[in-house]
């Protein structure tokens, strides 16, 4: 479970139902059913449209995502398995790394080893594995761009609302008291749409987005060390080449590993 996303999520939330409290509207007026259906049924609507079906059908498995804490190899530990790894190959050639791919679960790192130990070019392993890379950027793009489009018609559906709310409330005018009140729900439209676009839809797009970047970075990481491991470089360059991934704080616990 990803905490931050729900604590993200319980946030804005309270600041929505606080602002309205402290405003002294009271929670009353979100209890707009009009509001509810011509916000996200009609972003469902809208999105369903602009989205293919094959990516709609990803959007169960999307939230999913969101909520679960992403699960990605530990860099310093990627770093300590190259190290090890070139060391086996400097010492008993690079068919023996054979035996010791069968603790690799990564499949990714797997796949390029074995077009290593294969006897593949290292043009031909780098063009295949980047390849991988940029389709995989290309299906989260995909995916992300199902919440931004949400996003994108959320906040004007909102003003739509406001516009339907404003025609039934100057329908009648011979009610101040009812006047105020129905303009006051036309606006809960509104309301609703930016809560939902800026609040829910484009944070969630930017936090798949930021979960796909950290896995293409792991992935490069991991490209790089295959490369220099077939190159035949020391485990002491390898490790300076493959050591500017981690951060400084990575740094320090990778170092503090290695002395212990």
């Amino acid at each position: 479970m990803d905490v931050v996303t729900l604590i993200g999520l319980l946030l804005g939330f309270f600041t929505l139902i606080g602002g309205m409290i402290l405003k002294g509207a009271g929670v009353a007026p979100l209890i707009n059913p009009a509001a509810l259906v011509i916000i996200f049924v009609g972003t469902a609507a809208a999105v369903s449209i602009a989205v293919s079906k094959e990516q709609l059908q990803t959007v169960p498995q999307l939230f999913k995502i969101l909520f679960k804490k992403q699960e990605l190899p530990s860099k310093s530990g990627l770093l300590t398995q190259f190290v090890d790894l070139s060391t086996q190959a400097r010492k008993e050639g690079l068919l023996s790394l054979e035996t010791a791919l069968e603790q690799v679960e990564e499949p990714f790192l797997k796949q390029g080893m074995m077009m290593v130990i294969d006897g593949q070019p290292s043009e031909y392993i780098a063009e295949v594995m980047s390849r991988d890379i940029e389709n995989m950027e290309i299906r989260h793009k995909a995916n992300a761009d199902v919440f931004t489009q949400a996003g994108t018609y959320a906040p004007t559906l909102g003003v739509l609302g406001a516009v339907i709310g404003l025609v039934a409330a100057l329908k009648d005018l011979s009610d101040i008291d009812k006047l105020g009140y129905a303009i006051s729900a036309a606006f809960v439209a509104t309301l609703f749409g930016i809560f939902s676009g800026y609040v829910l839809w484009f944070p969630f797009a930017n936090k798949l987005k930021q979960y796909s970047k950290s896995e293409v970075v792991v992935k490069e990481m991991m490209i790089e060390g295959i490369l220099s491991i077939q190159g035949g470089e020391s485990p002491k360059t390898l490790e300076d080449k493959l050591a500017v991934y981690l951060s400084p704080k990575e740094r320090a616990n990778y170092e503090a590993q290695k002395e212990a």
